[in-house]
């Protein structure tokens, strides 16, 4: 079956610390966000099939800017291209960086996804082998509490068994207090979910055009 939505192009754009460092063109945003090491880059590698287009390290906590990339998308039955961006966050609650690097980095982070009017929705990311952290579901209840639509996806679900992966997204969802949550699994290595959260995407910048007819 034909895929709905075929990534035309994607590259990066710019990193940022403050405001006037984001980019000049106003697009459409769609926000990762997750602990240190949970498999942001490597979702977006996978994501868009751009090679390294993320940097991938096995050191955590080496993000340390907000990573601006700009991708094109053939959205089926739509004519033209669509143009947004993936919006890369630091990883949040490594134990090594300093406490003042932490305070900095939750300043410009917090400036960001207050700030932006192009955010579309955020993806929370969480390692579907363990249980949520105390960061995880702070953060979880921050976006909710802000009115920033969330979207859970569990990571590197490959490296459990099916029944595994069901027993621990239903661990996610009591961890975060809402057991009717959708959680989306996630497979860098074999892209299960990438398709339906192309399709999320999808029908997010197709009903926001909708809305700006």
């Amino acid at each position: 079956m034909a895929e709905k939505v075929i990534i035309t192009q994607g590259k990066y754009l710019a990193s940022a610390v403050k405001p006037e460092q984001y980019p000049e063109i106003h697009r459409k945003e769609i926000v990762f966000i997750g602990r240190s090491n949970v498999g942001k880059s490597s979702l977006i590698n996978s994501l868009t099939r751009v090679n390294q287009l993320a940097r991938v390290s096995s050191q955590p906590g080496k993000t340390q800017t907000i990573n601006f990339y700009e991708i094109g998308a053939k959205i089926d039955d739509d004519p033209g291209r669509k143009d947004f961006y993936l919006v890369d966050l630091p990883g949040y609650g490594y134990a090594k960086t300093g406490a003042q690097r932490r305070k900095i980095w939750s300043r410009f982070i917090n400036e960001y996804l207050l700030g932006s009017e192009d955010l579309q929705f955020v993806c929370q990311l969480i390692d579907s082998r363990h249980e949520p952290m105390a960061s995880d579901v702070e953060m979880f209840h921050w976006l909710v509490e802000h009115n920033l639509p969330v979207l859970v996806i569990a990571t590197k679900v490959d490296k459990l068994s099916k029944n595994a992966v069901a027993k621990n997204i239903s661990q996610i969802k009591r961890s975060l207090g809402v057991p009717e949550l959708d959680v989306l699994p996630y497979s860098s290595v074999k892209n299960v979910g990438r398709e339906e959260l192309l399709n999320v995407i999808a029908d997010c910048l197709l009903e926001n055009d909708e809305v700006n007819e």
